[in-house]
């Protein structure tokens, strides 16, 4: 891990980083853009085009990134936060419009079979098999520790779990359900230098978590906090502890959309003060 953080140190961007959402939940004012349930954001860094997630439908990712001047084809990776539907969904769609090979990373747990089971039972994972998206190009590299795929873009490795997390859904194990904890939720750290941007799908790691390992990880403090939280129902005590401990470690701003709930979001610009609203076409520049 001491090597890892030392081969950071030395990288800095030489373009501005840009992301754009893609997909929300909400879209913005300009016309042409559908916002719906689900995540996704394209991230430009150091000359490189990522994808993170893809959101519920593929008809309105693609449909987005038309809007929004953006081609299945110049994407220059895919990065898969986790193996729920509304993070996954467009992935067949997007494949099908590049036509070519791209590479996807992700953890190896995003191919189980997950469900809710309140208030009915209904699939929860991926809507398609792995070997159905590498028929259409996918090549997966699937790991648990922290990789550096391209400059500047790091997967952070499955999170350490010190304090609370938000967990949902069950796994399918031998006809049984168990309570899913969902290990591979992963999130994007870009590294600017000096400092590091976080992008996470969901946050089921628990926010918290995810920005300690970063921290941990990358020796460097958190310029942005990007995507979705998972607050929505979270005890006042879980948001207290949220707002403090993102001020001990120092992060610099919020971007909270998807599931962070809107009641939660008021509760963060309240008490943390720097924050702001996602929405499909969105721009952050860090």
């Amino acid at each position: 891990m001491e090597k890892f953080k030392e081969s950071l140190i030395f990288l800095s961007p030489v373009i501005p980083t840009k992301l754009t959402i893609l997909f929300e939940n909400h879209a913005g004012y300009r016309k042409g853009l559908i916002g719906y349930h689900g995540f996704s954001a394209l991230v430009e860094h150091n000359g490189r085009k990522v994808l993170v997630d893809t959101g519920t439908d593929g008809e309105v990712l693609l449909k987005n990134m038309e809007a929004l001047g953006v081609s299945p084809g110049e994407i220059d990776a895919l990065f898969i936060t986790h193996g729920h539907y509304d993070h996954t969904g467009g992935m067949k769609a997007f494949l099908e419009a590049r036509g070519k090979e791209i590479d996807v990373y992700a953890h190896p747990g995003i191919f189980q079979r997950r469900v809710a089971l309140k208030p009915k039972l209904r699939e929860m994972g991926i809507p398609f098999t792995r070997e159905e998206l590498e028929n259409l190009g996918a090549v997966f590299h699937l790991s648990t520790k922290p990789v550096e795929f391209l400059p500047g873009f790091i997967s952070s490795g499955e999170i350490w779990r010190n304090h609370w997390d938000r967990a949902v859904g069950y796994l399918v194990e031998n006809g049984e359900y168990v309570k899913d904890p969902v290990k591979d939720d992963i999130a994007l750290i870009v590294d600017l230098g000096k400092e590091v941007a976080v992008i996470t799908g969901c946050g089921h790691s628990g926010i918290i978590n995810i920005v300690e390992h970063a921290v941990k990880l990358t020796g460097k403090q958190i310029r942005a906090l990007i995507g979705g939280f998972h607050l929505r129902g979270a005890s006042q005590a879980m948001l207290e502890e949220a707002v403090a401990r993102l001020r001990t470690l120092s992060v610099k701003k919020l971007y909270a959309g998807h599931c962070t709930g809107i009641d939660e979001y008021a509760y963060l610009k309240v008490g943390f003060g720097e924050v702001e609203p996602l929405h499909v076409g969105k721009v952050i520049e860090v």
